[in-house]
């Protein structure tokens, strides 16, 4: 061994010897080597140079980890019996889901990182919640084709949204390519919610419901547009009678929130047949 190697060699820190000869390494190290293996390196483009960043962005991950939250409360809440609180955590999922995209665009903080843990809770609250509590509740008395029909809406949920992810960019921002999956699953929830309220269980109420299920599954995977809403610009003034006409809405929802959830989405759902029914039929110049 050379001198510089034998210099190297008593250069390194020595680590403390247990009683049995092995070398002991502190809990600090341990705890900065397992941060160190754990942390999210993402590369991302700014102003056309290549970087790397560590870490991610806390505040749209935690509405999304809120959302996710919702999502599996659903899915407990359902088995529970409790189809009341499972229906409303699919909403307020729905509504936490809205908000982290809106937040990471207004505070600049969008990442890969965000847009791949936003689409793995989508699956959890708009694919497996309103499936299991719509098996739980009604479609499990209906025998095999029951889990079926409910394992068809959450494969059309994943290709719904692997679809949507790879297709980010290429589309026409103004529309949706399919039912987007957070209506379908407002579908399935407000149905539930309003027909467990009337204590619907009748034989046609279960078909009504594998119905409901099947076609919200269905309708995710179809090349049916739907408009998307990104076009409006809430910055813009608007005449006061908006502004009224929404409080008129919040006023109708809060007297019957189920019915008119259901009325809300259920139109909002045919609005796309119905608009693709209304293109085919338009005669060509």
């Amino acid at each position: 061994m050379t001198q510089d190697a034998r210099d190297q060699e008593h250069a390194k820190p020595s680590l403390p010897e247990t009683n049995d000869g092995h070398h002991e390494v502190g809990n600090e190290d341990l705890a900065a080597a397992f941060l160190r293996d754990t942390e999210v390196v993402e590369e991302a483009l700014e102003d056309g140079k290549k970087i790397r960043r560590k870490g991610i962005y806390l505040l749209p991950n935690l509405f999304t980890t809120s959302a996710l939250f919702s999502g599996f409360f659903a899915v407990v809440a359902g088995i529970n019996g409790e189809f009341t609180s499972a229906t409303v955590a699919i909403f307020i999922a729905m509504v936490l889901d809205g908000l982290d995209g809106r937040v990471a665009r207004m505070t600049n903080t969008q990442s890969a990182f965000g847009a791949e843990y936003d689409s793995l809770a989508d699956m959890i609250s708009f694919g497996m919640a309103p499936a299991l509590v719509a098996f739980t509740w009604i479609l499990q008395d209906i025998g095999k084709t029951g889990w079926v029909v409910a394992f068809l809406y959450v494969a059309c949920a994943a290709l719904r949204l692997a679809r949507f992810n790879v297709q980010i960019g290429s589309t026409d921002k103004k529309w949706f390519i399919g039912l987007p999956s957070p209506s379908a699953a407002a579908l399935v929830a407000a149905s539930v919610w309003t027909f467990h309220s009337f204590d619907a269980d009748a034989f046609g109420f279960k078909l009504l419901m594998l119905v409901v299920v099947a076609a919200a599954g269905i309708l995710m995977v179809s090349n049916i547009r739907y408009y998307s809403f990104k076009d409006l610009d809430f910055k813009k003034p608007v005449p006061f009678v908006v502004l009224l006409a929404v409080v008129l809405g919040f006023v109708m929802i809060s007297v019957e929130p189920s019915v008119m959830l259901l009325l809300l989405f259920g139109a909002y759902v045919l609005s796309g047949p119905v608009y693709a029914a209304m293109r085919k039929a338009k005669p060509k110049n």
